[in-house]
């Protein structure tokens, strides 16, 4: 494992939550939008956007099959987090019934977003403690390496 891995791993998982608390922020800033985008020539409510996140490395019987080997087994380990994509929920949308609102159907009824702001506000709080325990492993690394040229200084 290199100096810096540590620190580029977590850098990496930094980007990531960073992007899940902007995607979160915006599902709680559309959670009322009743014209998302156009489908078919009608407005569809705001749909809920999630982020997909997965390993950079391999899976892990390949890390176990690469570190059974002398050679590899100095570097074999994770190379942090990348983002796969942000998708989007296909949970159905809320009927409310609001017969003055301007997108509601002959019924009365409006569909809104999909938008839970409860679970987004989990969705927001889980993002921020990774965020912070990242932090504090990048600040742990960075005092590791402060200490180790301490070391070296001091003789």
């Amino acid at each position: 494992m290199g100096l810096f891995d540590g620190i580029n791993i977590s850098a990496s998982a930094l980007t990531a939550q960073r992007l899940r608390m902007d995607v979160t922020s915006a599902n709680l800033a559309n959670a009322d939008a009743t014209r998302g985008r156009l489908v078919d020539g009608e407005w569809e409510p705001y749909r809920r956007k999630m982020v997909t996140m997965s390993p950079k490395q391999l899976d892990f019987s390949s890390m176990l099959s690469q570190a059974k080997t002398e050679a590899s087994a100095a570097g074999s380990h994770g190379d942090g987090v990348q983002i796969n994509r942000i998708v989007e929920d296909q949970t159905p949308f809320r009927q409310v019934y609001q017969p003055d609102h301007p997108d509601a159907g002959d019924d009365g009824f409006v569909e809104m977003p999909n938008v839970d702001p409860l679970k987004e506000m989990v969705n927001m709080m889980g993002a921020t403690r990774s965020y912070e325990a990242n932090i504090t492993s990048m600040n742990a690394s960075k005092n590791m390496m402060l200490k180790a040229l301490e070391i070296g200084r001091s003789q």
